[in-house]
């Protein structure tokens, strides 16, 4: 169907009205939203708070309360400090396997199902919904909950709460790099395909180089993460330092400087582990934009 080339052309005015009417138009709806936002946080605020054993308003007060009490047992005991550092430092190399043997598992297997799942580049272009679906289940499912149940199956330790994080991230992780993947050029590809490469081929030699530098970046990020969920995995008897942190802290007074030392290793191990794989980052991105 051909353009009408009668019709009068839009004037400045007509313009400057159909920009006006659009950005109405998106405020009222960005109002709305905010109203339904604020609702919801109102409504569910009140049904947590009427289901707590206390009230927030009375709790609240008492929200340092803790961490004046675990202080002042750690100042009362600086002297300990360094004793309980040295104890539960193996324990902190735990939970940093735990946390780097997950992100090279979920490394690997997330740059497999993004691979699978993006167009151009997948080797059963029809079983790319499935390999979506896969990753979207992976990443939907929390960390906690696949390690209970693998701590059902398996008992507790490190092996459960390294396979749940490697499950969560591979599903992040292949989530990232399809998008990732998307904008990479897809002639290499079809060179290599042209003269018979195999599809592993076509993979790793058109596809990786591409995006390996942005795979990396988002991978050490990734590691950052781990570290944090495998120390909360401690909690549920998944092993590391988060155990450690569970016992001393269940077991109250008389111990809180060892939860203090507890909070100090990870506090420092998660700044530098951030400060390295930032600095590390951005080389990489600078690299790749060079």
């Amino acid at each position: 169907m051909m353009a009408d080339l009668t019709a009068a052309p839009l004037t400045t005015a007509d313009i400057h009205a159909q920009y006006g009417e659009m950005t109405r138009r998106k405020r009222l709806y960005g109002g709305i939203l905010l109203v339904l936002f604020v609702a919801l946080m109102a409504a569910g605020f009140r049904t947590a708070d009427g289901r707590n054993a206390g009230s927030f308003r009375d709790g609240i007060t008492h929200v340092f309360d803790y961490p004046a009490e675990v202080l002042a047992e750690a100042g009362e005991k600086l002297t300990e400090l360094p004793g309980h550092l040295v104890t539960f430092f193996p324990a902190l190399i735990e939970t940093l396997n735990i946390a780097a043997a997950s992100t090279l598992v979920g490394l690997v297997f997330g740059t497999l199902l993004s691979l699978l799942s993006t167009r151009g580049m997948a080797a059963w272009p029809r079983l790319i919904p499935l390999f979506r679906r896969i990753m979207d289940i992976s990443r939907a499912i929390p960390e906690i909950v696949i390690a209970l149940v693998l701590i059902f199956l398996l008992g507790g330790g490190p092996v459960p709460a390294m396979i749940a994080i490697a499950i969560h991230t591979a599903g992040a992780l292949g989530k990232l790099f399809s998008e990732v993947n998307e904008n990479a050029s897809l002639k290499p590809v079809e060179g290599l395909e042209s003269v018979g490469s195999s599809w592993g081929q076509r993979m790793w030699l058109g596809v990786i180089p591409q995006v390996g530098p942005n795979y990396v970046s988002y991978a050490l990020l990734r590691f950052e993460i781990n570290i944090r969920a495998s120390a909360i995995l401690g909690f549920v008897g998944a092993g590391g330092i988060g155990y450690e942190l569970k016992n001393a802290m269940s077991w109250g007074q008389g111990r809180y400087d060892e939860a203090a030392a507890i909070f100090l290793l990870l506090f420092v191990t998660i700044t530098v582990v951030d400060q390295i794989s930032s600095a590390l980052r951005d080389r990489l991105i600078h690299g790749a934009k060079a």
